[in-house]
C-alpha cells in the first residue's frame, strides 16, 4: 500500500464519505412516508461504500481488502440504482441524478484501477 498509512488517506475513501454527505442531503427532502423505504436504504448504500473500503483496508491479506473493494462497489451500483428510480419517482430532479454522476465514476474507477493493480 506503499505511503498510505491509513484508510483515511485513500482518495476513494475520502470520495466516498462526500457521496454519503451528497446522499443524505439529498433524502432529507423525501417524502416522510419513504423514511423506511427508499431514504433509509439510499443512506444505508452510500455509508456502505466508505465503510467497507475501511474496514477491508484494515484487514490482511490484500485479497481481503480486494474483496471489500468488491463489496464497496456493489453498493455502489446499487445506490446508483436507487438515485435512478428516485428519479422516476419524482423525489429528485434530473439534474440532480447527473450531479452525482462525475462522484459516481470516479469512485468507480478508482476501485476498479486497485483491483487491478493489486
Amino acid at each position: 500500500m506503499g505511503a498510505v498509512k491509513s484508510y483515511e488517506d485513500l482518495i476513494v475513501w475520502q470520495k466516498s464519505v462526500c457521496l454519503v454527505e451528497e446522499i443524505y442531503t439529498l433524502t432529507s427532502s423525501f417524502p416522510k412516508s419513504e423514511l423506511f423505504g427508499l431514504t433509509s436504504q439510499m443512506n444505508r448504500s452510500a455509508v456502505s461504500v466508505p465503510s467497507n473500503i475501511a474496514e477491508g483496508f484494515g484487514r490482511r491479506p490484500r485479497d481481503e481488502f480486494k474483496r471489500y473493494l468488491k463489496i464497496s462497489l456493489g453498493s455502489l451500483y446499487e445506490l446508483k440504482t436507487q438515485v435512478l428510480i428516485s428519479n422516476r419517482l419524482g423525489f429528485i430532479t434530473y439534474q440532480q441524478m447527473k450531479s452525482l454522476e462525475d462522484l459516481f465514476l470516479s469512485i468507480d474507477k478508482i476501485i476498479h484501477t486497485i483491483l487491478k493493480k493489486w
